[in-house]
């Protein structure tokens, strides 16, 4: 897999015209070649996109220690986070030049404690992309021992660039 990198200031973010000119399948596979910068959140919470297709995607990561809550379990936030980055991308790939998206809502329903170093995948689908709304799916789930660890979902609203 080419080296994927992150934007490190405003100015590496790609601008919307860049955006609107590509397809959102283009634009989340440039990320996941490494021709253009991924979101830095991607960094902070120890995740990279793994694969893309149109209407799908996969995350990949593992929260560490840094990502604790005061109990020493992973911040339901990790888990949030990487869903609601995995369902928007996935949103993303169905989108026509010129379109934009953004996220309306999102669910996050944990149903399992994910220890710090566990690597994970994080799998989300469009079920429905209409002309101003999408809506998908997602499952985290251990790469090693297959267990469910979280779901999601979200609509997001599709806009013209």
């Amino acid at each position: 897999m080419p080296e994927q990198f992150v934007a490190r200031s405003p100015d590496e973010i790609p601008d919307r015209a860049t955006m609107a000119g590509m397809t959102g399948l283009a634009f989340i596979e440039a990320i996941r070649d490494g021709t253009l910068p991924g979101a830095p959140i991607a960094e902070v919470m120890n995740f990279r996109l793994h694969e893309a297709a149109k209407g799908e995607v996969a995350f990949r990561g593992s929260a560490e220690f840094r990502h604790s809550n005061p109990m020493g379990g992973v911040h339901g936030g990790w888990y949030g986070t990487i869903l609601d980055s995995a369902l928007g991308c996935a949103v993303a790939t169905v989108l026509e030049k010129g379109s934009v998206y953004t996220t309306l809502e999102y669910k996050v329903n944990l149903t399992r404690a994910l220890k710090p170093g566990v690597l994970v995948e994080c799998r989300a689908r469009v079920q429905h992309a209409g002309r101003s709304t999408a809506v998908a799916e997602a499952v985290i789930t251990g790469v090693e021992d297959g267990k469910i660890y979280a779901t999601g979902s979200t609509t997001c609203i599709i806009m013209r660039a």
